[in-house]
């Protein structure tokens, strides 16, 4: 473990102006943001983080709307921009693995083509800690045992046994934050499940996929192979091939691997599996046990994978993201679900957010504007799911036909009218701090 123990308010350089401190649990992509804009507006920022160095690798994620324009702002976006992925296409099969449809991924997606980014989870991370390494304090192997507010700060006991006080505190930690457990109690109050469980892993490129996406889907299931990697133009399978063509095989094409998704309808969250990688992997299989395509090679290669992603599907929702002295960020505070694909970029827009109204303000007022300017634009992105079946993974045989008749229509659906909700907030511009 690392750490450089500075007293409570004196600056990393030894001068004696006071600045405030700042304690941000999680070093994924919420908190090193939120470390970033912070430090712009004059606090001495700690990032503690339970790992023991940065998550690098990752599924692919998105970047568009008015988070592009805080990668801009925070000077990063020509890195993410090297990093782009460019998927060009989305094909969509049946149980037989026949194609119902072929489509450019932002046809679904709502995102603009040459401006939009989609990037590797672990350039996003790796791009934001190196804008702010050099400026902050990064303790990694280590969490928050506890958190203990008065009237002056907040009184922190670490997992590894020291105390620091700081004057606030800032929950970046995930989907199941425990930091939101410690200020407002268990996450079932705040959890709004979508009826959907999902497991990601990587598996071998044995089907020559190159920048491209198969979706394979029956009533309630869905498997699909999510090639980042890839040739030149010309190797692109855009003519139609599917994972079932045998001469298709080798990894030179799409990279040496895969992104292997396995997604399926379940009545309630199996809380029972959340920790247990035995149980997850069981009720996967048993899920999808008789299915035909490419299934049982991934279950085969999900038997053996190392990197193992298991969650539910779902939404965190709170009537408020603050009490006292600590605020939540990111996924602990508005998990949108990956349904939305907009988690990241509301996790960048809401650090910047959380960073600029604290820049001229007390904590009591900079977490009331923090909330005021930015729960219209989190409402509006969580909203992008509605109750019931998630559009591109259907529960029932006649939403699944439904489904594939828009997908073969699709190009000829008129565009939809109004701002579209990953760009619906402008963002200010930084305050100055005072």
């Amino acid at each position: 473990m690392t750490r450089t123990d500075l007293p409570h308010g004196i600056t990393r350089t030894g001068a004696a102006t006071l600045r405030r401190t700042a304690l941000i649990s999680g070093a994924s992509i919420a908190g090193p943001a939120l470390a970033f804009w912070l430090n712009r507006c004059g606090f001495a920022v700690t990032v503690v983080e339970k790992a023991s160095a940065l998550r690098g690798g990752g599924y692919p994620i998105d970047v568009r709307g008015t988070a592009l324009e805080v990668v801009r702002r925070m000077g990063i976006l020509p890195r993410l921009r090297d990093a782009h992925i460019d998927l060009r296409r989305l094909a969509f099969l049946d149980g037989d693995g026949g194609e119902v449809a072929s489509i450019h991924p932002h046809t679904v997606t709502g995102g603009v083509e040459g401006r939009d980014l989609e990037v590797p989870r672990g350039d996003l991370v790796g791009a934001l800690h190196a804008a702010v390494r050099d400026d902050v304090e990064f303790v990694f192997d280590d969490s928050v045992d506890t958190l203990d507010q008065t009237d002056d700060g907040v009184d922190v006991t670490f997992h590894g046994g020291s105390t620091r006080t700081f004057d606030l505190v800032f929950g970046a930690d995930g989907l199941h934050s425990r930091t939101r457990e410690f200020l407002f109690g268990p996450e079932e109050q705040f959890h709004r499940y979508l009826g959907y469980c999902f497991a990601g892993f990587t598996m071998r490129n044995a089907f020559g996929l190159s920048r491209e996406a198969l979706i394979w889907n029956t009533p309630g299931r869905a498997a699909v192979l999510y090639a980042v990697g890839g040739g030149s133009a010309e190797d692109s399978s855009a003519g139609g091939s599917t994972a079932g063509d045998s001469s298709a095989q080798g990894s030179s094409a799409g990279g040496d691997e895969v992104h292997a998704f396995l997604n399926f309808a379940h009545p309630e969250p199996p809380f029972e599996a959340f920790r247990n990688p035995r149980a997850q992997r069981d009720l996967v299989i048993r899920v999808f046990g008789d299915a035909g395509w490419e299934v049982p090679g991934m279950l085969a290669a999900l038997h053996d994978a190392d990197d193992l992603f298991f969650d539910a599907v779902s939404q965190i929702r709170m009537p408020r993201w603050s009490s006292g002295r600590v605020a939540l960020v990111g996924d602990a505070a508005y998990a949108p679900s990956f349904l939305t694909g907009q988690g990241s970029s509301l996790a960048l827009v809401g650090a910047y957010m959380l960073a600029a109204s604290l820049a001229d303000r007390d904590h009591v007022a900079g977490f009331a504007a923090y909330e005021q300017h930015t729960r219209e634009f989190v409402t509006a992105n969580q909203d992008l799911v509605g109750e019931g079946d998630a559009v591109l993974f259907p529960t029932s045989a006649q939403a699944l036909d439904q489904r594939n008749a828009m997908l073969r229509n699709l190009d000829t659906m008129p565009p939809a009218e109004g701002r579209p909700a990953h760009a619906a907030l402008t963002l200010p511009a930084f305050p100055t701090s005072g």
